[in-house]
């Protein structure tokens, strides 16, 4: 991808870059986000309509969240992501944040779904949004500059903000080794690994190996006021947010298929998103929507 000069981007208007923000044109960026919508539309509706051919042969466990993830999908994120990369190609660098952190979003949950499902009718439609999804994150992220974001933040302090996503970083770190180390010392396999009958836990290796590092990551970049920190922290404050909404419907589609409902999980998922969406509007708020 070549770089362009602000003289040769077009307005901001025409689904390409705002001068000064972005260093490129960001318009293939988004149309491959769209491609990965209509993708995941056609794959949750599918699975959906289709739960015993597509997830018979996984875990109830594992289908019952595979259900409330589609429902999810459909319901929230495809919409979203949509919604906010209409934004981010009429100019908002709000939206175009938010976009990344849908996309974000969108590229873990299929990285499950192609890893952790059994081969189905839609596979190959899982794999499809997988890929529009992480090129066009990458693509997101390139795009951006960094310093010109820093400079147009209004609110130079976010301390709070740093804090919370290195706390979180660390907590949830503990929480999957805790489950983890105690099993390798003793032989044994984790309870996320048998309750979905998986060689290995996708979202531990997922959290430990990437996302965790980030935020933390992210968090220390805010608090020292590193410009890429307010690239980094609103997508994964996004992304924070949202992975508590398949959690607090998957009881409801344990209960509706006449299995155990695990309704202790919604309390305090409920108020992990709450805290999420707060530092994700604080840190967004900072920053001009143009």
């Amino acid at each position: 991808m070549s770089i362009v000069s602000t003289e040769e981007l077009v307005p901001p208007a025409r689904m390409d870059a705002t001068p000064g923000v972005w260093r490129a044109p960001i318009r293939r960026w988004l149309l491959l986000s769209m491609g990965a919508a209509l993708l995941a539309v056609v794959g949750n509706v599918g699975a959906l309509l289709s739960v015993g051919r597509t997830y018979g042969a996984a875990y109830p466990s594992l289908t019952d969240q595979a259900i409330a993830q589609d429902l999810v999908s459909l319901a929230l994120v495809v919409p979203l992501l949509v919604w906010t990369g209409l934004r981010a190609g009429r100019g908002s660098l709000r939206g175009y944040l938010v976009w990344l952190g849908v996309l974000l979003f969108t590229a873990y949950n299929y990285v499950i779904y192609t890893l952790s499902i059994h081969f189905g009718p839609f596979f190959v439609v899982w794999v499809g949004v997988l890929g529009l999804t992480v090129y066009a994150l990458i693509g997101g992220f390139a795009a951006l500059d960094p310093g010109a974001v820093r400079v147009r933040v209004q609110r130079s302090s976010m301390q709070v903000v740093g804090w919370f996503m290195i706390i979180v970083a660390a907590l949830f770190a503990m929480v999957w080794l805790a489950q983890i180390v105690p099993a390798q010392l003793s032989g044994t396999v984790p309870a996320a690994v048998t309750d979905t009958g998986t060689p290995t836990s996708p979202v531990h290796v997922l959290d430990l190996g990437l996302f965790l590092p980030g935020m933390a990551i992210a968090g220390i970049l805010l608090l020292r006021r590193q410009a890429l920190g307010y690239v980094l922290g609103p997508p994964l404050l996004v992304f924070l947010a949202l992975t508590a909404a398949p959690i607090l419907v998957t009881p409801l589609v344990e209960q509706v298929r006449g299995e155990t409902a695990n309704w202790w999980v919604t309390a305090p998922f409920a108020v992990f998103a709450a805290a999420a969406g707060w530092a994700a509007l604080r840190l967004l708020r900072a920053i001009p929507s143009r």
